[in-house]
């Protein structure tokens, strides 16, 4: 063979190669700073501070710093940081929304918790206990004001990760200081929530302070912050039409509003309820040491509480005028039944901590090491409710405690790197995640203030995974770089349990062994464009609340699926980059694929005899789709700054034996059509504009896609949405801000109601 051919079929196997395999981004480095106040940034990764960051990261990424946020975002929580970044989504339903916020990403939906990985400073906040609505990452333990920076990773590619980071990987750094400074910020908000039979204002207000200073080896942070929301109502009670019996029996009422339902069903919407008051407090302390000019130790100190009290509003009027809560009633000549838990309150008394410790050797020489531990404990997790009719809103009588202490989830994780050679990195480790949830049901006479009299029932479990690691950074020349990486995982589950009042029942454990290959590629084909590509499996296990599911049934375990198996994906991705503008902008095409087995969903099992509705494994999800994402810096005029992107998924079913009617059908709260939009002014150092457009395409709720009904109470609709912020510096050490989100008032709902218009201001001192 001449060597002319050899190099041909040599250059034809790599082009196929970078059509298949991930990359690292030439652009992204590790450095002693992450200041950067282009709009343009692109990723740059301290290397002596805690992160869950690995040193090589082999999948596009997108991030934003403080200095663009503080202009761009009207942020109060945490999760308003990823307002405007490429195919992510986070479902808050109000300001202050702690337990139904879980962050959709490009082929994973609002109900997929679990296929995304949360992190603050190298402490995993992402709650794996669960996968849905209830079980969002704990975004209450960080705060607008302590974000340094947060970069986001897309996509299984690095093996540093589980399986739940198929979708993507958030990870937030906090500040610490490199002198002595502090910091103030009073924030308050209004919305008109119109609604159905509802027409009020919802309003809140928060307050925070932050101190910190650097004194030689030693460097330690203070951050408190106190919210005080109003939130709209979420809920809202309702009767399909069709229930009614025609009658003259029952009260008759007046105030109920004709609608239809997501499938068009015609059905009354009687009251509201999930009108949320919620106070959080805030504390962190972080704490650093430089025992040599190499080594670093670090720990973080968080807590969290949470007291929430929900109101209730019906519709409904008797002929005196009085409003009805419960019990038998007439609409237009029929009987419907009000159950007692159908409009009632409810209360949470939530108090969360989590510890941190780090260890670090930065050399920078031939290897360094990294001991990380985290602690999730939920020290104090009540919630109550009543089970008994209510004369009035906030009426007491016998209810029920549902207590979650002893739930929490610790982390540990050795991390190696080695350096043998400049042009070539390997990273290694082992990990080790344990979850354990534990919740207690007991009734008590007395829902608002009193105890637990006996239990109702009980449910607990834990899972575990071990994990070992490796990964091969190599570049081959100055244009070639390659990774290659793998990890094995081992994981349990066992100690669940199930209980009535009167007894318990256990479910066998399991303990199942996987590997996860990552491969990854990619080309500086010049100095303005890179190519790449990657390819990676992710094994998602399931949850302790999708595992442990089910009832029982006089002495048997039923609904539950002891072989539920984990979700298996393969993501492939495919990305060209180029730099615009002299380097101040970027432009990036990125077309991914992605194919999942056995994906974890709640569905009717078509199969059996009756038919049965618990978490089961859909056969096969096919997701293709492309990504554009574009960002420059003083376009056309200094201080202009633009931001967009627009992605389309095509996410569909194709195949699931247990729920046939399914297959071909769009997979849930996955819309075609994404996009953000967001325009900057800044005519001089003191002032800075700024308008946002984000837009969500039509999605389903269902499996069968039955639900084409969206724009209603339970349905999932499409939105365009606008945002505006301006923001002055008053004085050196004073700036103002205030912002509109949902400026246009669109109504969109994501099951809940999304918030409507709502104004926002702020004041700001900074030392």
């Amino acid at each position: 063979m001449s060597n002319s051919l050899r190099t041909v079929r040599l250059r034809a196997l790599v082009v196929a190669m970078a059509a298949a395999f991930p990359f690292l981004p030439a652009d992204v480095q590790a450095s002693e700073t992450t200041e950067n106040t282009s709009t343009a940034e692109r990723v740059i990764i301290n290397g002596d501070r805690p992160s869950s960051l690995p040193k090589e990261i082999p999948t596009t990424i997108e991030g934003i710093n403080a200095r663009t946020m503080e202009q761009t975002i009207n942020a109060i929580d945490a999760e308003d940081a990823l307002k405007y970044l490429p195919s992510l989504l986070v479902r808050k339903r109000y300001i202050g929304d702690y337990n139904h916020a879980v962050l959709a990403t490009r082929a994973s939906g609002t109900g997929n918790s679990a296929r995304s990985m949360v992190y603050a400073d190298g402490i995993l906040l992402s709650n794996l206990l669960g996968n849905g609505a209830s079980f969002t990452p704990r975004w209450g333990l960080v705060t607008p004001e302590e974000i340094d920076r947060v970069d986001v990773l897309y996509g299984p590619f690095s093996a540093a990760y589980a399986g739940n980071s198929v979708g993507a990987v958030v990870d937030y750094v906090t500040r610490m200081p490199r002198q002595f400074e502090a910091h103030a910020k009073l924030v308050g908000f209004t919305e008109n929530f119109q609604q159905y039979g509802t027409d009020k204002n919802y309003s809140g207000k928060q307050l925070s302070a932050s101190l910190g200073n650097k004194q030689g080896a030693f460097s330690w942070w203070l951050n408190v912050n106190q919210l005080d929301s109003d939130g709209h109502p979420i809920v809202f009670a309702n009767k399909l039409a069709s229930t009614g019996v025609s009658s003259t029996e029952g009260k008759a009422v007046t105030g109920a509003i004709a609608d239809k339902n997501p499938q068009g069903l015609d059905w009354w919407v009687l009251g509201a309820t999930g009108q949320y008051h919620t106070t959080q407090d805030h504390a962190k302390i972080k704490l650093a040491y430089e025992l040599s000019p190499t080594l670093r130790a670090s720990y973080t100190f968080g807590y969290w509480r949470n007291n929430m009290n929900s109101g209730v509003e019906s519709y409904l009027r008797d002929a005196t005028g009085n409003a009805v809560y419960s019990g038998d009633i007439n609409i237009a000549g029929k009987k419907y039944t009000l159950a007692p838990t159908d409009m009632s309150n409810s209360k949470n008394q939530l108090e969360h901590i989590t510890h941190g410790l780090n260890l670090k050797s930065n050399t920078k020489g031939v290897f360094d090491w990294e001991v990380a531990a985290s602690l999730y404990d939920y020290r104090k997790d009540i919630a109550r409710a009543p089970v008994v009719a209510i004369p009035r809103a906030d009426a007491g009588g016998a209810g029920r405690i549902t207590d979650g202490a002893g739930t929490g989830w610790n982390t540990l994780a050795l991390k190696g790197i080695w350096r043998p050679h400049p042009e070539h990195t390997a990273e290694f480790g082992y990990q080790r995640e344990a979850y354990q949830m534990r919740t207690q049901v007991s009734d008590t006479d007395d829902w608002i203030n009193g105890g637990a009299v006996k239990r109702f029932s009980a449910f607990q479990g834990n899972t575990q995974l071990q994990s070992l690691y490796a990964q091969d950074a190599w570049r081959i020349n100055p244009a070639w770089k390659a990774i290659i990486g793998g990890r094995f995982e081992q994981w349990q589950a066992d100690r669940g349990a199930i209980s009535n009042a009167s007894s318990t029942l256990l479910f066998a454990g399991r303990k199942e062994n996987y590997f996860s290959p990552k491969a990854a590629i990619a080309l500086k084909a010049n100095e303005d464009w890179t190519l790449k590509a990657s390819a990676g499996r992710a094994v998602r296990m399931p949850t302790v609340s999708e595992l442990y599911q089910g009832s029982i049934s006089t002495t048997a375990i039923v609904n539950n699926d002891p072989n539920l198996k984990p979700e298996k994906s393969w993501t492939t991705e495919w990305t060209a980059e180029r730099v615009l503008n002299e380097g101040k902008g970027f432009l990036r095409t990125t077309l991914f694929h992605e194919r999942t087995r056995d994906a974890l969903y709640s569905q009717v099992n078509t199969l059996v005899t009756p038919n049965v509705t618990n978490i089961q494994n859909v056969d096969e999800i096919h997701t293709t789709g492309l990504e554009l994402a574009y960002q420059a810096s003083d376009v056309y005029t200094r201080g202009l700054d633009l931001a967009a992107s627009l992605t389309y998924a095509n996410s569909e079913i194709t195949r699931n034996d247990k729920f046939p009617v399914s297959v071909g059908k769009w997979q849930p709260r996955v819309p075609a059509w994404r996009a953000n939009f967001v325009i900057s002014y800044r005519p001089d150092e003191k002032l800075s504009t700024t308008l946002g457009l984000r837009y969500s395409g039509k999605q389903y709720g269902s499996l069968d896609n039955s639900d084409s009904n969206a724009f209603t109470y339970q349905g999932f609709s499409s939105f365009v949405v606008a945002d505006v912020r301006v923001r002055y510096q008053l004085a050196r050490q004073w700036t103002a801000s205030v912002g509109i989100d949902n400026l246009n008032n669109k109504k969109y709902w994501a099951f809940h109601p999304y918030s409507q218009r709502t104004v926002v201001g702020e004041l700001k001192f900074d030392f």
